[in-house]
């Protein structure tokens, strides 16, 4: 016996020309943000040349990676013609252990925040999401006078544990609000099996919280990779990050100024933050859906 046919309902014009307006927006928004990544692409394909041309929206003549070349390996920063690469490397040194960390401390925070509701919580909660309000300018001036007395300015250790302070408060913010929607059964029942502090939160609570730590890693890398300030007052002479040789590369007052190696370089460092989330972005989406903006 077949089942029975549903009947369409007839889609109505205005309905029809509401998406078209709908996505014709979108479609306008979209190309007004890509049109300068366009610009840089094409740019940094071309020889200097073509660019003196002034065409910035024509497609190069002759395809040439010389640019990126050169911005990897022989760009000058200053005194040092190194290229990027010495700045990368820099950059994954402050990344990688300054992510899991700030991570790491706030899930530990959010953790204890959420679960362990010892006296006055409430107020470091207060005191930790008023911190991440607070201009780093504000603070870098004590940072590096106590980093200069305990003789780790200029240092690795120095930059990554700028960034580990920096990041704990919405860290803390994001997994505690995450951590509120857990059900509070898990808890005491582990509680009433004898489980401990450390035990509850390795066994129980960070197996369920890959959706925001996904969230937390990808606002991390993000800042982390992407910051210039930090990177330039803490990191020290051999230790600067990407950002800051960019920056260098970009501003040189001598010689031609390279704009095909500019573009090459300004694309070669937005890459990782890039790939990160073009890899896990809808992660991203599921992590916010499911609590890291509750209240």
């Amino acid at each position: 016996m077949t089942a029975p046919s549903v009947a369409k309902r007839p889609v109505k014009a205005e309905h029809v020309w509401g998406r078209f307006g709908v996505y014709g927006f979108l479609f306008f928004v979209a190309l007004f943000f890509l049109l300068p990544l366009y610009v840089m692409l094409v740019t940094s394909f071309k020889s200097m040349d073509e660019i003196r041309l002034g065409l910035i929206f024509a497609l190069p003549q002759n395809f040439s990676l010389d640019a990126w070349i050169k911005a990897w390996t022989s760009a000058c920063t200053g005194l040092d013609c190194t290229g990027l690469q010495v700045g990368f490397f820099n950059s994954v040194k402050i990344l990688i252990p300054s992510v899991i960390l700030s991570i790491l401390f706030g899930a530990v925070n959010g953790y204890a925040l959420s679960f362990w509701r010892v006296k006055g919580a409430n107020v470091l909660f207060a005191c930790l999401l008023m911190g991440s309000f607070i201009p780093y300018q504000v603070f870098i001036y004590p940072l590096v006078r106590f980093y200069a007395q305990a003789g780790i300015y200029g240092s690795l250790p120095g930059i990554v544990l700028t960034h580990i302070i920096f990041g704990m408060p919405v860290m803390t913010l994001l997994f505690r609000n995450y951590y509120t929607g857990l059900p509070m059964e898990l808890f005491k029942a582990a509680r009433i099996d004898g489980a401990g502090f450390w035990k509850i939160f390795f066994s129980i609570i960070l197996p369920m919280s890959v959706p925001i730590t996904i969230v937390a890693v990808i606002m991390q890398v993000t800042a982390i990779w992407n910051d210039f300030l930090l990177g330039l007052v803490f990191a020290g002479r051999d230790n600067l990050p990407m950002t800051v040789q960019l920056n260098n590369i970009v501003n040189t007052t001598t010689g031609e100024r390279a704009y095909n190696v500019n573009m090459a370089a300004t694309i070669l460092t937005s890459l990782v933050p890039l790939v990160v989330y073009l890899v896990s972005g809808r992660w991203f989406v599921r992590g916010i859906a499911s609590g890291a903006v509750k209240g």
